[in-house]
């Protein structure tokens, strides 16, 4: 990192998880429920390459207290106000899910303030312009539980755990109400490369809605596919570290 970059490291609040590189500022932004910890495998290995930041969204871990944001542009937008990422240079984004979504809202931010995004790194996450159009997401208890034990990614004791369950259903709702208000016009771009990942046996986003990525953004587009279902990234941390290092 230079010296102008430690400087603004220094300005970002204590939430964002830094993993020094040497590369460019690569940022990842968590699925809905997850929290900083959950892409810290990630973050490591992406940090022998690049100089990494992983979000944390409120009402989990360090910023548990703190009331959860009630739309994914809302998200992004505190996200975005809560450091100088115009001090970083150019910015390249990972998100998976959800985090997809929140990531793309960044990018939109960032370019209208002037911050170039190099590349976004859609993972398992459906188009935006597709998000109105699928059904609602479940947010009551039973409902929740039941979906998070069918999706994967969450750890079985937790689920069989009435205690545990309680502090994880918070932050999973709350993010997955601000995901069944999300409205985006199909027309909406950034003029980042958009680079959409997805595992070839997710029965939650499938192909079509990755495909669709293609509509938002004035660059280029590819999409690649791993083994695995919607958390398939968990099987493929070096593999997806070695392709957005060697992007960069």
């Amino acid at each position: 990192m230079a010296g102008d970059d430690i400087s603004a490291v220094a300005r970002f609040p204590t939430w964002i998880g830094h993993f020094s590189g040497p590369g460019p500022a690569t940022l990842v932004f968590p699925h809905a429920g997850g929290a900083a910890v959950n892409y810290r495998p990630l973050a490591l290995a992406l940090a022998g390459g690049v100089d990494t930041y992983v979000m944390q969204y409120p009402q989990r871990a360090d910023r548990f207290r703190e009331p959860a944001a009630e739309t994914l542009p809302e998200l992004a937008q505190g996200l975005f106000d809560a450091g100088p990422w115009e001090e970083l240079g150019p910015l390249r984004l990972f998100g998976h899910s959800m985090g997809s979504i929140v990531a793309f809202e960044f990018a939109r931010l960032a370019e209208q303030r002037g911050i170039e995004v190099q590349r976004l790194w859609a993972s398992a996450g459906p188009a935006p312009g597709a998000v109105a159009g699928l059904r609602k997401v479940p947010t009551g208890d039973a409902d929740l539980r039941a979906e998070l034990e069918q999706l994967g990614g969450t750890d079985p004791r937790i689920l069989a755990d009435q205690e545990f369950l309680a502090l994880l259903l918070t932050p999973v709702r709350a993010d997955y109400q601000a995901f069944n208000r999300y409205r985006c016009a199909p027309e909406v771009t950034i003029r980042a490369d958009i680079n959409v990942l997805g595992g070839r046996s997710d029965d939650r986003v499938g192909t079509d809605l990755l495909k669709r990525w293609a509509d938002h953004t004035t660059g280029a587009c590819t999409l690649s596919l791993y083994d695995g279902g919607h958390f398939y990234h968990y099987e493929h941390i070096d593999a997806l570290a070695n392709r957005i290092i060697a992007n960069a």
